[in-house]
Formats: structure tokens, sequence, C-alpha cells
């Protein structure tokens, strides 16, 4: 599972020119699922997401988590975060979990955060959809998880 965080002052995700997931300050996070990913993996990175530390407090520290300031949680699929350059100048994404395991466990993982924050905090862009994404990056701040790294 990979995860690209990106602190947001706010996020809208369309689809065919409708807004389908729309959140203000939070995260956003690109979501990739890899062939090894479970419903176990889902649950400890949703519970890793809203622990992290990364709004400021009253004396500019990043010391608050998500839950800490009311924020919301934008998650948009992005199987292309398993690309792979490394041979060769096409991206291959064999790494990528298939689109019904991905699109299964992405689910899971919306509800696990759900579950954590409220289904009022959490968006969603639509699986395997053709997304327009706008974000005013918040900092900028940016943080990569990855379970092959953060296991």
């Amino acid at each position: 599972m990979r995860l690209l965080i990106q602190r947001v002052s706010d996020a809208c995700v369309t689809v065919a020119g409708s807004v389908v997931g729309e959140i203000g300050k939070g995260l956003l996070v690109f979501l990739g699922i890899g062939h090894d990913d479970d419903d176990a993996s889902c649950r400890k990175f949703a519970q890793k997401l809203v622990r992290l530390r990364i709004f400021e407090d009253a004396g500019g520290k990043m010391n608050l988590d998500i839950q800490e300031t009311g924020g919301s949680i934008l998650v948009v699929s992005q199987f292309t975060l398993y690309g792979d350059v490394l041979k060769g100048n096409r991206p291959s994404f064999t790494g990528a979990a298939a689109p019904d395991k991905g699109e299964t466990l992405y689910l899971r993982f919306c509800e696990e955060l759900e579950e954590i924050l409220g289904a009022t905090h959490v968006a969603r862009g639509t699986f395997r959809a053709m997304m327009d994404v706008r974000l005013t990056n918040d900092g900028p701040v940016t943080i990569w998880l990855d379970t092959d790294v953060h296991k």
C-alpha cells in the first residue's frame, strides 16, 4: 500500500465535470494498492494516517493530528503510485493490485477512516474513473507512506 499524503487548505475531485468529493482543511490522500495488501494493511495505515501529527499547534509546531483539527480526508485511488520506470521510459504497473482487489481494498480503507473520523469527514474520488483533482497544498506538507518501507 502506498499513500501520498498532502496537507491541504482545500481539495476537490471532479469526474466528467461533476464534483464527486470535496474537502476544506485536511488531507488529500492518493492511495495505491499493491499485491500483498489486505484488510490488515487498510486498518494499520488508516490508523497511522489519522494519528499523523502534521498540523500546526498554537506555537506553530506540527503537533496536531487530523482529529484534533476537525479536518477531513479526501481519498483518491491512484494505481500509478506503483509505476516502475527503472527499465525504459514507459511505466510498468505490475506492482499494483488487480482492479477488483484494488477497488475492494480502496473501499475498505475509506471505511476504516469513516469508522475513526465519521463519514462526514471522509470524501472519496471514483475508482477507475478519469478524475480531475484540484488542491491547495498547505505548507507545502507532503508525506509518503509505503507498506514495503513502513512495516
